[in-house]
């Protein structure tokens, strides 16, 4: 279940804000030194403004294989190589392009918790193979479905409240 939490709190990262974003070119991957690579392999990627992102190459011969992977990613943004570092003008959203996102997000957070979900009925499943098979007995069994929908519930509350700050950041001005 934490590992469905951590991969959607990655998701979120990876959704377009109002504000300028590392985490937005965490998915770019760029055709360098004969192989596909992520993005942060080749580049320290940083928010100089609040609307601008600068992406600096550790090695500079890889500047333009870094700008046309940033390209091909289709985020809705154009690098301007600029000398030896890359800058990202990160535009303004319209209130189209914030509905669609925040769908987007709703998206995600639904396939976390079915994610959870599945998490919950494999043990349970687990659990009451045991009993089943003399291993625990009933009121164990119990306890032990009792404390997995805990579990579920909790985790599932977090990925509402991440989506929800996700959501607000994004309709944000």
């Amino acid at each position: 279940m934490q590992q469905a939490l951590d991969h959607f709190k990655q998701e979120l990262k990876n959704l377009r804000s109002s504000r300028a974003n590392p985490g937005m070119l965490d998915g770019v991957h760029v055709e360098a030194y004969g192989s596909q690579m992520r993005l942060k392999e080749l580049a320290n990627v940083t928010a100089s403004e609040a609307r601008q992102l600068l992406v600096t190459p550790f090695d500079p011969s890889t500047i333009n294989a870094i700008a046309k992977g940033i390209e091909a990613a289709n985020l809705g943004v154009r690098p301007i190589v600029d000398g030896h570092v890359i800058r990202i003008n990160i535009p303004p959203m319209d209130e189209s392009l914030r509905k669609d996102i925040v769908k987007i997000c709703k998206k995600k957070s639904e396939e976390a918790k079915v994610a959870i979900r599945e998490v919950r009925r494999k043990n349970n499943e687990t659990v009451k193979k045991q009993k089943t098979d003399g291993i625990i007995p009933e009121d164990a069994m119990k306890k032990l479905e009792k404390t997995i929908q805990d579990l579920t519930d909790k985790f599932c509350k977090d990925i509402d409240t991440l989506c929800a700050e996700k959501e607000k950041e994004i309709l944000s001005i």
